[in-house]
């Protein structure tokens, strides 16, 4: 017994020396910063700790023997190391975490900075992913160009649509690109009808990066003259299979990846969603026209053939419909039931046969086809819009500061379609109008990028030229940009360029347009200071000039009142459209942002702008159909703690025009003789959000809340011009509530 004390203090000693520690450091994927506040624990053992403002966290006194290593927070995906301690043994891990909406991998992306793109051609981009994309995207859309609605100087006023509008330029002038590929309409929605409800087709959950060129493109950029969003959709996880279940307010759904084959040469992931969106709409807004639900499935396998040779091969099939044959108010030319079907494949091909010289090459097809119904399962409308995709980008290096773009693109499109209208009965029929055909679009550019005075200047250069099998015109077109740096913190960027937009095939092979209508053309300059408040803050100011011209357009859609007489001009049922529309739209944004994976990250935007239209038919001026002078974006997230994080949107437009020639007296709407003079109030909406997440051993689940309209106020939409009476010139107008106050929640089990 007299040895007992000393055996007492013996043992802890000789447990404390056999005892190991592990320790390591913790950075974001993308750019590789340094995360903080991650939650980081043993399985096999209690122990816990928190990585430091530095990223590093130390566990020290761990028993000897087999653990599992787990390294979670909220918004990324968790990391599980297995390994096996000796005793006295110290075991270092550098932890790679990735974004949930980014492929996971075990290495950095390695950026030169939080605000700096892949290139430097394009004077006047905004960036978007990780969680940022994934808070914006909204619990009850879950949509990701709901996420780009809040970027700074984009405007949105619609809770219904996807869509949104550039600088006084609507969505059809924006080309939308997905993995090198210039879409067409990748939305779930109602095609053929006046409503405006849209939802993004592809899942917000394979989005890797989007990429918002507000003005003064590269010229690799084809056929649209108000903006360019390019997304880039993710590749699968090499290293592990794994499964994410998801379910929210408005649709539910599956995804799965993993490696392909022991090698692991490549990659696949796969999803499929359905909506319930319809019942909310339903429920909350039993009058409305945009009761839609949808569906879809989509994947994407890539491999490398070789060290130098990579496939990918992207496909999308997309169903959306619309059934209202239970309204009993519905007349004859009423929409009661509609279907969208959607389909895209994207073959792609990245060939490197050197650190010099790098090519991408697409094969791509689209497919879209609609069919509208009255109450008594007549024709409204119907399309079909169908597309073969050829493309080719090459980069050169000749040295390393200088670097060569070229590429050509050939798009065969094929387009018809019908718009039905009855006189009281479905036996008097009258076709509003019709189109058929087919066109070959082929065009072809050059870039030359040079970077000197260590890093301090950058130009670029480029030219695009273009042709159209209907129509005579074939555009050149230019491009140049320059960047300053003027010190460790200042930045000053110019950029110019002409582009051009051929109308649509639909419309060129119309009644109502011809072959003679020719290509829309714009010509953009842009100028921006930008300062660096730090590594991860920046505040910009820019201003921008876009000149249009040869916009399609119907000066005589619209009745209005004429001068001296003030007698009702009564608009023909089918006015054609010309060329003759011309204007400007000219502005000011200035943004301030913190670009970090920690604690706080965001920004709050103002800008300015003005578009003014001329038609030169009817010789008149006014402001544009998108015209909003004022409009705010604020966006903020904060990770509380390494399970919880709360994000923050809000939203102000000063109005868009209320299309036509009106004014209003009182509450009353009366026909007036200058046209988009009349706006709607302004728009206003800030929405909550709480990511809650719980990690175990095997399996991740974090439950979205959010809370739309979070002050619910009541904001309207233009719906439509319901006529006007030619003796007392009042006119009737529907407009649209939008969201009340909205609670919803998500949730997702991922393993």
């Amino acid at each position: 017994m007299r040895f007992f004390p000393l055996l007492v203090l013996v043992l802890p000693l000789a447990q404390a020396q056999d005892a190991g520690e592990v320790r390591g450091l913790v950075v974001d994927g993308r750019g590789g910063e340094a995360l903080s506040n991650v939650s980081v624990q043993l399985v096999g053992g209690a122990y816990r700790t928190t990585s430091d403002s530095a990223g590093r966290f130390r566990i020290p006194g761990v028993a000897a023997g087999d653990y599992v290593l787990n390294v979670s927070t909220v918004g990324y995906h968790l990391v599980k190391r297995p390994f096996h301690l000796n005793p006295g043994e110290t075991k270092d891990f550098e932890v790679v975490l990735n974004s949930d909406t980014l492929r996971q991998t075990t290495t950095v992306d390695v950026q030169a900075g939080p605000f700096e793109t892949a290139r430097q051609d394009s004077p006047d981009t905004l960036v978007l992913a990780g969680n940022d994309a994934k808070n914006l995207g909204s619990v009850l859309a879950d949509d990701p160009l709901r996420a780009v609605q809040n970027l700074p100087g984009v405007s949105s006023n619609n809770d219904f649509d996807a869509r949104f509008s550039l600088r006084g330029a609507d969505f059809s002038r924006i080309g939308l690109y997905l993995d090198d590929v210039l879409l067409h309409a990748p939305f779930d929605m109602l095609q053929g009808e006046n409503a405006q409800a849209s939802a993004t087709a592809f899942n917000g959950d394979m989005v890797e990066e989007m990429e918002l060129h507000e003005g003064a493109w590269p010229e690799r950029y084809e056929d649209r003259t108000a903006g360019i969003l390019d997304v880039h959709t993710r590749d699968g996880n090499r290293d592990n299979f794994t499964i994410r279940a998801s379910a929210s307010a408005s649709n539910a759904g599956v995804m799965a990846e993993g490696p392909l084959g022991k090698s692991k040469r490549g990659s696949w992931i796969f999803g499929v969603r359905k909506s319930y969106l319809q019942y909310i709409f339903a429920r909350t807004f039993p009058n409305t026209t945009v009761i839609f639900g949808f569906e879809d499935a989509q994947g994407r396998l890539t491999y490398d053939l070789t060290p130098h040779n990579t496939v990918t091969l992207y496909v999308l099939e997309s169903y959306s419909t619309l059934g209202r044959s239970n309204l009993s108010t519905l007349g004859v030319n009423s929409l009661s039931g509609a279907a969208y079907h959607y389909t895209f494949a994207n073959l792609g091909w990245r060939y490197s046969p050197g650190e010099k010289f790098l090519v991408s090459t697409h094969a791509a097809w689209m497919r879209e086809k609609y069919d509208d119904t009255n109450p008594t399962s007549h024709p409204l409308a119907n399309g079909f819009y169908g597309e073969w995709v050829a493309n080719s980008n090459a980069t050169w290096y000749w040295n390393s500061r200088t670097l060569l773009d070229f590429g050509t693109s050939l798009r065969q499109i094929r387009e018809s379609g019908d718009t039905i209208q009855y006189n009281n009965v479905v036996t008097n029929l009258q076709l509003l109008d019709h189109s058929n055909g087919d066109a070959l679009h082929a065009g072809g550019y050059a870039q030359q990028s040079w970077t000197g005075l260590e890093g301090h200047l950058h130009l670029s250069a480029g030219a695009r030229w273009d042709h159209f099998s209907i129509g005579q015109s074939a555009p050149i077109s230019a491009q140049a940009s320059a960047a300053f740096v003027l010190g460790p913190s200042t930045r000053f960027q110019l950029g110019w360029g002409q582009y051009a937009q051929y109308q649509e095939l639909a419309l060129l092979t119309s009644p109502l347009g011809g072959h003679g209508l020719l290509p829309s053309r714009s010509n953009q300059a842009i100028a921006a200071v930008e300062q660096r408040l730090g590594s991860r803050t920046r505040l910009r100011l820019e201003y921008y000039n876009r000149a249009d011209r040869d916009l399609a357009f119907q000066p005589l859609d619209y009745p209005r009142l004429l001068w001296p007489s003030l007698k009702v001009f009564a608009p023909p049922l089918n006015p054609p459209y010309v060329n003759s529309e011309r204007g400007y739209s000219r502005g000011a944004e200035v943004f301030l942002q913190r670009s970090s994976a920690n604690r706080f990250t965001g920004w709050i935007s103002y800008a300015y702008g003005h578009a003014e239209m001329t038609d030169g038919i009817t010789l008149s001026h006014f402001p544009s159909d998108y015209d909003q002078r004022h409009t705010v974006n604020i966006y903020g997230g904060y990770r509380i703690k390494p399970t919880v994080n709360l994000s923050l949107r809000s939203s102000y437009g000063s109005g868009f025009p209320i299309p036509g020639y009106l004014t209003k007296v009182g509450s009353l709407y009366y026909l007036t003789l200058v046209r988009n003079q009349l706006r709607m109030p302004a728009y206003s909406r800030t929405d909550l959000r709480v990511n809650k997440s719980w990690t175990k051993a095997r399996w991740k689940l974090t439950l979205y809340g959010e809370v739309v309209n979070l002050t619910n106020r009541t904001n309207y939409v233009f719906d439509s011009f319901n006529g006007y009476n030619a003796t007392t010139h009042q006119a009737y107008l529907t407009l649209d509530t939008m969201f009340p106050i909205l609670p919803s929640a998500g949730i997702v089990f991922e393993k």
